[in-house]
């Protein structure tokens, strides 16, 4: 896939492990390399760190908690945080109530999300600001509505 090129992947992780449509997990997964899940997971779903990651949520497929990989592709329900560490793809019948943490995004039409976006971006430092700015206003910056105020 290209946008692995694009964000310094080689090439997608092989899906090694599958958890079955009809199957129940109850308790936390960790997985190395890809793992799809069309089944429903009751638990966190963390891929194992030192190596690149997937993890796909088809749309038979539901978590109930945390999940964390470097390519997360969502399909199914999330009920907990994302983490995606590279790129996060949510097709169109993507559910998922959380919070949501991505470096890159891919997001279809129809998906929805129940929680906040937080790209994860490295911040440009802070500008230093003189003194004299950090003193507190004697009048408000901005107009108000407020009818005892000028």
């Amino acid at each position: 896939m290209e946008e692995f090129a694009m964000l310094g992947m080689k090439k997608q992780p092989p899906v090694r492990s599958a958890i079955g449509p009809g199957m129940r997990v109850t308790g936390d997964c960790t997985f190395q390399d890809g793992l799809q899940v069309d089944g429903t997971v009751l638990g966190d779903v963390i891929a194992a760190a030192g190596s690149p990651s997937a993890l796909v949520v088809t749309g038979t497929g539901r978590v109930e908690g945390a999940i964390s990989a470097d390519h997360v592709v969502v399909g199914g329900t999330v009920v907990g945080p994302v983490l995606a560490r590279e790129l996060l793809e949510l097709q169109s019948t993507a559910r998922i109530q959380g919070d949501v943490r991505y470096k890159a995004l891919e997001m279809q039409q129809g998906a929805v999300i129940a929680g906040q976006l937080q790209p994860q971006v490295t911040p440009p430092p802070a500008p230093v600001e003189p003194q004299a700015a950090l003193a507190p206003a004697a009048e408000p910056a901005e107009p108000t509505l407020d009818p005892d105020r000028p």
